[in-house]
């Protein structure tokens, strides 16, 4: 482990045993998933978390890929408020990419690299029940087709693996009472386990640094936020676009439970370890305390 240990001092490493047997929760996607010196470079983090005890469990997306085999087949791409319209052959093509092609190549190459990974679906052992889900556009409700929204989660499936030294890998595929199968979106699929499991920490891979207050100035990133600024910088248009319900999945992750939580720069070689020993990106708060001050821009 030469590649962390440059980096990671004796206090730094007795801080982190200081989560051994604690659960973290990945959202691992983005550009991430195209960047092999990042791949790797995560692979090496996990190893070095899970062989210090700290249990991983990690949900992925894999929007491009559903893209890609959506343009061959001669599928239409369509979205409707950041959510990808599925009707029945579009959600054929996404179970078949997210739960078949991206899970078990990333499960495979997490295996293959020493970790004790399970590449596993939201359908397996109804480990996310789900609804379908319908989106809103100045009180107009849209039907986008089998896109599906949390309603339950089988904790005691996920805990089995973990006490048995297994990393799950999940695939954002849920499924109702019926049988019917949903697409899910893989941030909120992730704050709703990491809720569940009442996670130390949810780490949301995305493709920027955090949080900016001007995504056009690198000196505005916010360190942290709170839940009322969310709201705030939504209302005001500070905070836009896919960035709204990528917030939105934070603030429900630690309404039920999760103690923290971390949008991070999955580009970012070792971004894993080097959240826990400098907190990079932007970790969303339920408040601040009296000693925590805000960068000011």
């Amino acid at each position: 482990m030469e590649t962390q240990t440059n980096y990671l001092n004796i206090e730094t490493i007795l801080q982190i045993n200081k989560l051994r047997g604690k659960t973290f929760v990945i959202k691992y996607g983005g550009s991430i998933m195209d960047n092999e010196e990042a791949q790797n470079a995560f692979v090496e983090d996990l190893l070095f978390l899970t062989n210090i005890g700290i249990r991983v469990v990690i949900i992925h997306g894999g929007g491009p890929e559903i893209s890609k085999w959506l343009k061959r087949t001669n599928i239409e791409n369509r979205f409707v408020k950041g959510l990808r319209v599925t009707d029945a052959a579009t959600m054929e093509i996404v179970e078949m990419v997210l739960s078949g092609n991206v899970n078990k190549r990333l499960s495979c190459n997490l295996s293959r690299k020493g970790l004790k990974a399970i590449g596993i679906s939201g359908k397996d052992s109804n480990l996310i029940k789900a609804k379908k889900k319908f989106v809103y556009d100045n009180d107009r409700k849209i039907d986008i087709g089998f896109v599906g929204e949390v309603t339950s989660i089988n904790k005691e499936a996920i805990l089995g693996l973990l006490d048995n030294d297994y990393i799950p890998v999940i695939s954002p595929i849920g499924c109702d009472a019926e049988g019917n199968s949903y697409n899910i979106n893989a941030d909120y699929a992730a704050s709703f386990i990491s809720g569940i499991l009442k996670a130390e920490k949810l780490m949301i891979l995305t493709d920027i640094d955090g949080v900016y207050m001007d995504i056009k100035d690198p000196s505005s990133l916010l360190p942290s936020i709170t839940i009322d600024e969310i709201k705030d910088y939504t209302d005001s248009g500070i905070i836009s676009g896919g960035m709204i319900p990528k917030l939105e999945c934070c603030v429900d992750a630690l309404d039920k439970g999760t103690k923290s939580v971390h949008l991070i720069d999955g580009r970012v070689k070792h971004s894993l370890l080097l959240n826990i020993t400098t907190e990079n990106g932007t970790k969303i708060i339920a408040r601040r305390g009296v000693n925590q001050c805000q960068k000011i821009i």
